[in-house]
């Protein structure tokens, strides 16, 4: 079998449905191989880095990797960032390069550079096929690391003289592999500090929103009324509408879910990466009792002293302890007022600006309370990353896991417009929204093509400040004053009129909430683009800051 053929077996029996990429010379024949595929689309990209945010989102919404491609040299450096991105946000990801015939690899040649060595610091692993008949090996392996936890990116390079060559193996078949679950005298001396805290907290990381941990963990909640504090990233692992939501922490400021952790003798982490939201912001006296629960070994840190750590299958570990609870003749009786308080205090702060009737300028509350009131609990908002995330990350509750996707290890402009055209792929039946400001948004903006040409039913919303908003709020923040910031724009209507979508451009308040449902309801992608009141910014600054906890 030629080793081409070779490979998209493999893929094939990895479950591969989807490649997204741009190919190129040195990829020929592996692209050829591919169009005799049944099973696999490859969905042709305008840039490589909207492929890789494509497949960033795929393996985020499906659990399994997405696959993205492109060939040596450039297509290899403009995946690098949403590869990046998908590693460090927890995403299974392969990502397929060609790569120089192995006869002028040692020497200076057309394109050719060390493609492997340059994705090894940003994915789990990286490596060449350096043999037609290791490529079985090579892409189980990929696809092994690549899905188990914590997930992340996989690199695989194929030389395009390799790729011509004969094989002699066959496709590895995949397997599924248990994951390792904790022993019971660590989870009973778990149970016991949780069981004997008088305020205990939960702070959920990017690993409860795996569907069997999220579960296990609203079953938890239930049975204890413990609080739980979301970081950006596990929004929805309980409803917002449950009285332990406790919303949202991530941004560097006292807010009131701060507040709530504040009062807590006990912190519970669950699935918690540090990138998410450091120790330092929420535990700097380090006078917290911490239990750190994950897949991995805590990271070592002067903030994140834990007391009791559990490593393990999430999900299994909560059932455990809701065994354990199940098991008691009465819950504990813990005082959980200041949770309350705090829930309270950020519900009325979401509701401020419903009825807000501005014109002119739209306030970011009111654009991310119409979103939510128009959409669906399995509907999916897509953040990119600038002044809007803030907002986004404050202001969007969820009742479901992984129905609002922010980019926040690695943290890249640019991933939600292509990110929305690959969540519409997996899921056409569902509304999806994509938030940009006008900076991100036109990072990637070619693939406003790319969402055309497949037709997908998408709504993006760009919140129109003609700067780098985050920027500018943070500089604010920190020296008084900004650099220079500010940048001109298409004529939006101009830019959606040429690629084929619908466009608004909507100012008035009263009308955004028609405005967002009118696009909901075209068929094919939509641009809905408002001017953003971003003096809300300093006023939200000042409003935090002004936060006093009542302990």
């Amino acid at each position: 079998m030629k080793a081409s053929d070779l490979f998209v077996k493999c893929l094939e029996t990895e479950g591969v449905t989807r490649i997204f990429g741009v190919p190129g010379e040195e990829n020929a024949d592996f692209m050829i191989s591919l169009a005799e595929s049944e099973q696999i689309e490859f969905v042709l990209t305008r840039h490589e880095q909207g492929a890789a945010f494509m497949a960033e989102v795929h393996g985020r919404l499906t659990g399994e990797p997405g696959v993205c491609l492109g060939t040596l040299g450039p297509g290899a450096t403009n995946l690098i960032t949403g590869v990046a991105d998908s590693n460090m946000d927890r995403s299974p990801m392969v990502v397929l390069t060609g790569q120089a015939d192995s006869k002028r690899q040692h020497k200076e040649s057309h394109q050719a550079m060390d493609v492997v060595a340059m994705f090894r610091p940003v994915t789990k692993w990286a490596h060449a096929i350096l043999h037609p008949d290791n490529i079985p090996e090579v892409v189980r392996k990929g696809f092994k690391l690549a899905s188990e936890e914590k997930p992340g990116a996989c690199h695989i390079e194929l030389a395009e003289d390799i790729a011509e060559m004969n094989a002699e193996t066959s496709p590895i078949p995949a397997a599924r592999v248990r994951r390792a679950v904790p022993d019971d005298k660590v989870v009973d001396r778990a149970f016991e500090l949780i069981r004997g805290a008088q305020r205990p907290i939960i702070l959920a990381g990017n690993g409860t929103v795996r569907k069997r941990a999220s579960e296990q963990l609203r079953s938890l909640v239930e049975k204890t009324g413990i609080g739980v504090v979301s970081t950006f990233m596990a929004k929805g692992c309980v409803d917002m509408d449950s009285d332990q939501c406790l919303y949202t922490v991530g941004l560097q400021s006292k807010d009131h879910a701060t507040c709530a952790i504040d009062a807590a003798d006990v912190v519970i982490c669950l699935g918690y990466d540090m990138v998410e939201y450091h120790p330092r912001l929420w535990n700097a006296e380090s006078n917290h009792k911490l239990i750190h629960i994950d897949f991995l070994e805590a990271e070592v840190d002067e903030h994140y002293r834990v007391d009791v750590e559990i490593v393990g299958d999430l999900a299994h570990t909560l059932w455990m302890l809701n065994e354990r609870f199940d098991a008691l003749d009465a819950a504990p009786a813990y005082d959980l007022k200041f949770q309350a308080a705090a829930r309270r205090e950020m519900k009325a702060d979401l509701e401020e600006h419903a009825d807000d009737d501005a014109v002119g300028a739209i306030k970011p509350q009111k654009a991310l309370f119409d979103a939510r009131d128009l959409m669906g609990p399995e509907d999916i908002l897509l953040s990119d990353v600038g002044a809007h995330k803030m907002w986004v990350a404050r202001h969007y509750q969820c009742h479901e896991p992984n129905t609002c996707l922010i980019p926040n290890g690695f943290c890249s402009m640019g991933f939600a417009l292509p990110g929305a055209i690959s969540a519409a792929m997996i899921h056409p039946d569902r509304r999806i929204l994509a938030v940009c400001g006008d900076a991100g948004f036109l990072m990637n903006v070619q693939e406003m093509e790319t969402a055309r040409r497949y037709g997908t039913n998408i709504t993006v919303m760009v919140w129109e400040d003609g700067g780098y908003g985050l920027i500018k709020w943070k500089q604010e923040n920190q020296f008084g004053r900004h650099t220079e910031l500010d940048f001109g724009n298409p004529d939006f209507m101009q830019l959606a009129e040429s690629f084929g979508w619908f466009g608004i451009y909507e100012e008035k308040s009263s009308n955004l909430r028609d405005s967002l449902e009118r696009c909901f309801q075209h068929e094919g992608p939509s641009l809905l683009v408002i001017p953003v009141d971003y003096r809300e910014n300093g006023l939200l600054t000042e409003r935090l800051g002004n936060i006093a906890c009542p302990i």
